[in-house]
C-alpha cells in the first residue's frame, strides 16, 4: 500500500460506505465498501479490483450495521420532544451512528475525538445546521456515557 489512511480518512470511507447502505439492502457491505475506497483511494484498489480494506473501516461498518438499532434507540433518546429520528437527514443520521459508535464501542477513541470527527464530518457532508444538531445530540449523549462510567 502507498500510504496509511488517517482516522479521519476513514471515518469519511465509513460515511462513503454507509450512506448507501441505508437505501439499497441489495447492497453488501463489502460492495459498499469497496465502493467507498474507489471513490478517493483508487491506489487501494488492485488490477483485480481487490482492495486492502483498513481494519478500522470494516470495525465502523461493520459495527454501525450490526448495532444500527441500538444506536438509534441511543441517538433518539437525546433529541428533542419534537423530534423523532426519522425526522433527521440521512447523512446526519450516519454521522451520529458512526460517532456514537466510536463513543460506546471504541475503546481508544476518546468521546470528545468521536464528537470532534463528527463534527468535521459535518463540515464536509452536511452544512452549519446539522453541525450544531449533530453537536447538541452527541454532546448530550457523552454526558450520559460518562455520568454511567
Amino acid at each position: 500500500m502507498s500510504k496509511e489512511l488517517t482516522r479521519r480518512e476513514i471515518r469519511e470511507m465509513a460515511l462513503q460506505a454507509l450512506f448507501p447502505l441505508d437505501f439499497n439492502t441489495d447492497l453488501t457491505k463489502k460492495d459498499a465498501i469497496l465502493s467507498a475506497i474507489e471513490l478517493e483511494h483508487e491506489e487501494l484498489l488492485s488490477e483485480e479490483e481487490d482492495a486492502f480494506v483498513p481494519v478500522y473501516l470494516d470495525v465502523l461498518v461493520g459495527g454501525v450495521c450490526e448495532k444500527k438499532a441500538e444506536l438509534d434507540q441511543y441517538i433518539e433518546k437525546h433529541l428533542r420532544d419534537n423530534w423523532k429520528i426519522n425526522r433527521i437527514s440521512k447523512m446526519d443520521l450516519v454521522i451520529l451512528r458512526i460517532a456514537a459508535f466510536e463513543m460506546l464501542y471504541v475503546e481508544d477513541v476518546p468521546n470528545t475525538v468521536a464528537v470532534n470527527e463528527a463534527l468535521e464530518l459535518t463540515k464536509t457532508f452536511s452544512d452549519d445546521r446539522s453541525r450544531k444538531f449533530v453537536n447538541g445530540v452527541l454532546s448530550n449523549l457523552m454526558k450520559e456515557i460518562e455520568a454511567g462510567e
